[in-house]
């Protein structure tokens, strides 16, 4: 659905015309391994849960497009509002946004801001 409401809205709201349509998944993405989430939704949250318990020192950094059409923000927030982590890791995220969409880094502004922000959660 978001393909297709993405590919209308440039079309037909912004008169956009091109041959190559918007995916949000494409064939580069059967190459990658699901085979511990095969016949089920792909959750990784528990991984990142077992993760950041297992290691109280790990640390996480959010980087958040505002405009991303593959892994919305506000879903993201949502994973990491319910991990059900111990009350003193949740100090240990960090979550930053971005004026931009998954590719963040491909927008100049967000792109120095992403450097930026990665500087001072690596030197923290």
């Amino acid at each position: 659905p978001y393909a297709g409401a993405f590919n209308a809205y440039v079309a037909e709201e912004l008169a956009f015309a091109s041959d190559l349509p918007y995916e949000v998944m494409t064939s580069l993405y059967e190459t990658w391994d699901y085979s511990k989430h095969q016949n089920q939704y792909v959750n990784v949250a528990e991984t990142m849960r077992e993760a950041m318990s297992k290691n109280p020192a790990l640390r996480v950094l959010v980087a958040n497009g505002y405009y991303d059409l593959a892994t919305p923000y506000f879903a993201t927030e949502y994973t990491f509002d319910h991990l059900e982590l111990d009350p003193g890791l949740r100090e240990n995220i960090t979550m930053t946004y971005y004026e931009a969409g998954h590719m963040m880094y491909i927008h100049d502004e967000s792109l120095a801001q992403l450097a930026t922000d990665l500087r001072d959660f690596v030197q923290r």
